[in-house]
């Protein structure tokens, strides 16, 4: 397991995200899928963070499993553009796939927030997401989230909710984790056997 940074004191803030903008209205109802958080479950973490926390990742270097994406370029997934709009998200093939951002250095991390697709209401299956030392996830790998309960990725068996996609993407505590690369698994989604990823941020600090 990858080390937890243990944090002097600080002064904290709260983590503000720019979220896009909202493009469908309400929650469907329509979705047959297990474990799937109560729509009062969906509010967003509140999380603070150090001062001087900033999105690590912006215009860092993406790589993805699939090499020849279907649909769009691996550098719109660190662009800053979280709009649902044609041409701001990137379409990887079917069946399980995964994208990884190399931060460049070793980071802090206190948060990654991340978009699929939320022009529609839809849920995405198998996500993990994975922060390591280095580029193929061998050395000091932690994983902050997995929604895969039957291990069909291979990467251990997730206890998180799956969730419907909206303009609020997905929130979670880095928990001060240390590491230079993340990687976040997908596979399909309630709509179609496709894998899609708009925006990933990674908020933290570099060590030095």
């Amino acid at each position: 397991m990858s080390i937890v940074q243990q944090l002097p004191a600080q002064e904290m803030k709260r983590l503000q995200i720019r979220y896009p903008h909202p493009m469908y209205v309400g929650t469907p109802k329509d979705l047959e899928v297990e474990r799937l958080e109560k729509e009062y479950e969906m509010s967003i973490p509140y999380l603070l963070v150090p001062e001087g926390t900033v999105n690590v990742a912006l215009d860092k270097l993406v790589e993805c499993s699939d090499e020849y994406p279907i649909m769009g370029e691996p550098e719109l997934i660190t662009d800053g553009d979280k709009e649902a709009t044609d041409g701001s998200y990137i379409e990887l093939d079917v069946g399980p796939q995964y994208i990884s951002i190399d931060l460049e250095e070793t980071c802090t991390l206190f948060a990654i927030a991340f978009w699929h697709y939320h022009k529609k209401a839809r849920v995405y299956y198998d996500l993990v997401v994975q922060v390591a030392d280095d580029p193929d996830f061998i050395i000091n790998v932690t994983t902050l989230y997995n929604n895969d309960h039957d291990n069909s990725l291979g990467l251990g068996v997730g206890e998180d909710l799956h969730y419907i996609e909206s303009y609020q993407g997905r929130l979670i505590d880095a928990r001060g984790v240390i590491g230079q690369y993340v990687r976040l698994y997908s596979n399909g989604n309630t709509d179609n056997n496709m894998n899609h990823y708009i925006e990933v941020e990674v908020h933290g600090k570099p060590v030095n």
